[in-house]
């Protein structure tokens, strides 16, 4: 049992003890940031009130203080060494977190529809073990779908892409 821990622990990037220290320190920095815009709001209680800040500073005094409690706890008092991420669970985050930043950004360069294709066909081959071919309909026939769902009958245009856009090519604004 303490083999398998230890194994564990080796395997681990990082400790539960650190994301707990980043997460405080995080909260504690939005905190402040909080507290500061509603001071230049205005967090009195004037005379027919409230000002525009006065919920906002004691909300934000209370995340410090909890946030703050944290981080004594963690940095004092536990001195957790349990993973909070092993390497092989890490590689699999990355494995759908990568891809998924690329589409965002295909997005915003390519357009919505010319990006979902090679996204759903990437995923469907590299993880699903498709056929290329059989990625390639679905994923078209998905994108075409969506653009004539989205583009005809809802009549809401989604991205087409601001640095190229690929469905000029055929005929599509």
């Amino acid at each position: 049992m303490s083999q398998n821990l230890e194994n564990s622990n080796q395997d681990s990037l990082i400790s539960v003890r650190v994301i707990d220290i980043i997460t405080a320190l995080l909260f504690i920095v939005v905190g402040l940031v909080v507290m500061f815009g509603s001071l230049k709001l205005g967090a009195n209680w004037s005379s027919d009130g409230p000002e525009a800040g006065y919920f906002p500073f004691y909300i934000s005094v209370i995340m410090l203080l909890s946030s703050a409690v944290n981080l004594y706890q963690a940095a004092i008092v536990h001195k957790k060494t349990e993973a909070f991420v092993n390497k092989e669970s890490f590689k699999q985050v990355m494995a759908v977190l990568l891809p998924a930043i690329v589409f965002v950004l295909g997005v915003q360069l390519i357009g919505i529809y010319v990006s979902s294709v090679f996204y759903i066909a990437f995923f469907m081959v590299w993880l699903g073990k498709y056929r290329i071919w059989k990625a390639i309909v679905v994923s078209v026939g998905v994108s075409v779908t969506l653009y004539l769902l989205f583009e005809f009958w809802f009549q809401i245009p989604l991205p087409h892409g601001s640095w190229f856009n690929p469905l000029e090519l055929v005929g599509v604004q």
